[in-house]
């Protein structure tokens, strides 16, 4: 997915053109904002074509929505939470949200040592993607969008002490499969 910079307006300018539906600066807030948003669209998303849909359904709902902006907070902040929800409405009408369980009296062995802190941040998100939709879900809310999970229990339907499984499951998976690379690594380079 490439996004072609030709001019780069102020997010006013953008708003205003858009107000008015001309194609350029429609096309401008794509390509100034683009990038950014498919990467939230990848963050959740199964597969690389899943996130180009969920980036366009998101742009959909900016174009048709942009009257709604009220100039509070950034503009980037109110596209951002437009692109997780589209990829939440997305993953539950895929029937990935129904997936989870609630599983809070499960224990957990989670592993002590810092085992993140080897680990580039392209292959922690690379890991990310291989958690399951649930999991990978609650984990961006939570830790990367920042959301409480009162918040995230709202936006996906669940309760509270479901996220806070989810969350504890998604980190022990994690922390499992960055422990299982770690060996990996180690064992090709005493090779």
């Amino acid at each position: 997915m490439k996004f072609r910079i030709k001019k780069h307006y102020s997010d006013i300018d953008l708003i205003t053109g858009c107000l008015r539906g001309e194609r350029k600066y429609q096309e401008s807030l794509y390509n100034q904002h683009g990038s950014t948003m498919f990467a939230i669209c990848l963050r959740y998303a199964n597969d690389y074509y899943q996130a180009e849909d969920m980036l366009q359904e998101g742009f959909i709902k900016v174009f048709n929505n942009i009257k709604n902006f009220r100039n509070e907070g950034s503009f980037e902040g109110w596209l951002k939470r437009i692109f997780v929800n589209t990829a939440i409405e997305c993953l539950r009408k895929n029937k990935v949200m129904n997936e989870m369980q609630d599983v809070e009296n499960v224990p957990l062995h989670i592993v002590q040592d810092d085992c993140f802190s080897q680990l580039a941040a392209d292959d922690l998100m690379k890991l990310i993607q291989n958690l399951s939709p649930g999991y990978r879900t609650v984990f961006n809310l939570y830790s990367i969008e920042g959301y409480s999970h009162k918040e995230i229990a709202g936006i996906m339907n669940i309760n509270e002490g479901t996220s806070k499984s989810q969350l504890a499951r998604a980190r022990y998976t994690l922390q499992k499969m960055v422990v299982q690379t770690n060996k990996v690594q180690y064992a090709a380079a005493v090779l």
